[in-house]
């Protein structure tokens, strides 16, 4: 048997998980080599760039498809398990899961959004796709690009619900991390308040080392479902005025009202907003929380090299 492509393996994947139990993503890994009964020559095969075992790659994708559309949790690092969602559509897609399928999870709409948003729109380009699976023909370069678009918008969405499972003060912790690897406070410090109780800000920028010029935090740990509105916005406003401040950056992992963004505009003091998906695209542009695990050099003939000889 030839080695699945990873669309053939979503349901199958799935399907291991059924039972509830969690499991480590090595061992799905090794269970649907038994389960397509590989040689032992096919479990070996590696991706051309001799990084990993192509079957294992292509479950890996299966997953990272099947946790974004939803249907799969990652409880921790390395682990998975289904949930009601995953064990509703083994029921109602009894006989294949893929890409088409996946479509009618909002979630996962929104992740192909999210690789549409950041790969560079060319004609003839398949959006959401793994770079195996391009439905047309593609130069390496537009290959690459789509694998960067894809890894970027899942490790998006991963980041975002790490950040969404911290507590409230890991979250600040987080947004301060965030802030000082963006460069902010280097000529003076940024600080941690919400621990001592000052009310409306939990964090301060100073810009300058005697702290004349600052930037007041505020950070929110909210659920998609429960936005920002306005209200929330006129307290900060009011906080940055009871400490004669006219700058804040006030950052969530929901989203805001358009009330919320109209307030942000209309009082004197300049308000920064901030929402889950800016905040996830700089958590990965400024390597926080994120490792990198690949760098990829695509050559081209040096013709005058050749013209010169």
């Amino acid at each position: 048997m030839t080695i699945p492509d990873f669309q053939s393996l979503m349901r199958p994947v799935l399907a291991s998980l059924a039972d509830g139990e969690i499991r480590r993503s090595r061992d799905v890994k090794d269970s649907m080599a038994d389960e397509f009964r590989l040689t032992d020559e096919e479990r070996a095969h590696m991706l051309p760039s001799g990084r990993a075992r192509t079957m294992d790659n292509r479950v890996g994708w299966a997953l990272t498809y099947l946790r974004q559309a939803g249907l799969v949790d990652a409880p921790s690092r390395g682990r998975v398990r289904i949930n009601t969602v995953g064990r509703e559509a083994l029921d109602r897609f009894a006989e294949r899961i893929d890409m088409k399928a996946l479509e009618a999870y909002p979630a996962y709409l929104e992740f192909r959004d999210r690789t549409r948003d950041t790969s560079t729109k060319k004609p003839g380009r398949a959006p959401g796709l793994a770079p195996e699976l391009a439905e047309t023909p593609a130069t390496p370069q537009e290959l690459v690009e789509q694998a960067v678009a894809t890894n970027r918008a899942a490790v998006e969405g991963d980041v975002l619900r790490s950040a969404l499972a911290l507590t409230p003060t890991g979250f600040e912790e987080l947004v301060l991390r965030l802030l000082t690897a963006m460069g902010y406070g280097e000529l003076g410090s940024i600080e941690q308040t919400s621990a001592s109780g000052d009310a409306g800000v939990d964090g301060i920028i100073s810009q300058d080392p005697l702290g004349l010029d600052r930037i007041y935090i505020q950070a929110k740990r909210y659920a998609e479902d429960k936005p920002i509105d306005r209200p929330r916005i006129h307290e900060f406003a009011g906080a940055l005025l009871g400490k004669q401040g006219d700058r804040g950056v006030f950052i969530t992992t929901s989203r805001f009202t358009t009330g919320a963004r109209q307030e942000a505009e209309r009082i004197n003091a300049r308000i920064e907003l901030i929402d889950g998906a800016r905040l996830a695209r700089l958590l990965v542009d400024y390597g926080v929380g994120v490792q990198g695990e690949q760098t990829v050099t695509l050559y081209r003939i040096d013709e005058d090299f050749f013209d010169g000889l």
